[in-house]
């Protein structure tokens, strides 16, 4: 499940009197029978009063697309994250304080539980290493006018180094941008090194270096 604060989209499954107004998003996904998934999703229903709902069965290539709607070429994007191996109060008090004062319709916080599967692999068994991570928390800044840049980019470094605190160690890659180089060592942790040799071995000249870079 990942939780979603953000101004309600104008998505077809949603009454347009509720566009624009900040809501809270449960994205669920199930790998299993349908009909144990809907008992499982059940409590969220009573959760609170939802505006809409969007549930049911797809294929897996249909899911990975579902988001697409949101995220159309063109939009000027900055990205920040954190691991949590656990979601303290005060984590909380800084979701909701930054969620209180999006700077743009398209800009959001996630929330996303990824406990389960991905602790019980050996912290040194592939690449990523954050096997103690149960959450990852996004601040997804998204706008559209060039004008709206450093108020945007700003907004969510500001949440970023107010989460910080309570934040575990680590990071996933995919979720950093382009300025946090320095962060890419303790993204990797304990593997880094391991990498670097491999690195050194198979590609000494750095030609793929257009990524968070590791240096070979």
């Amino acid at each position: 499940m990942w939780a979603v604060l953000r101004h309600a989209p104008p998505l077809p499954f949603l009454p347009t009197e509720v566009h624009g107004k900040k809501v809270l998003v449960l994205a669920m996904f199930y790998a299993g029978d349908p009909s144990e998934g809907e008992t499982l999703i059940e409590p969220v229903r009573h959760f609170g009063k939802p505006y809409g709902e969007h549930i049911g069965a797809m294929p897996y290539v249909e899911w990975q697309k579902a988001f697409d709607p949101l995220l159309t070429p063109g939009a000027r994007n900055y990205w920040k994250s954190h691991n949590f191996t656990e979601l303290r109060d005060e984590a909380f008090d800084a979701i909701i304080e930054f969620s209180g004062t999006l700077p743009s319709s398209q800009c959001e916080i996630f929330i996303a539980l990824i406990s389960g599967a991905s602790n019980r692999i050996a912290p040194d068994a592939m690449a990523y290493g954050s096997r103690d991570a149960k959450f990852v928390l996004n601040v997804h800044a998204r706008w559209d006018d060039l004008a709206q840049d450093q108020t945007c980019i700003a907004w969510a470094r500001a949440f970023f180094d107010a989460s910080k605190p309570y934040a575990s160690s680590g990071a996933y890659v995919n979720f950093m941008t382009e300025d946090e180089g320095e962060r890419v060592a303790s993204a990797y942790g304990a593997n880094y090194q391991r990498l670097a040799s491999i690195k050194k071995k198979y590609d000494p000249g750095n030609v793929f270096h257009v990524n968070q870079n590791i240096k070979p």
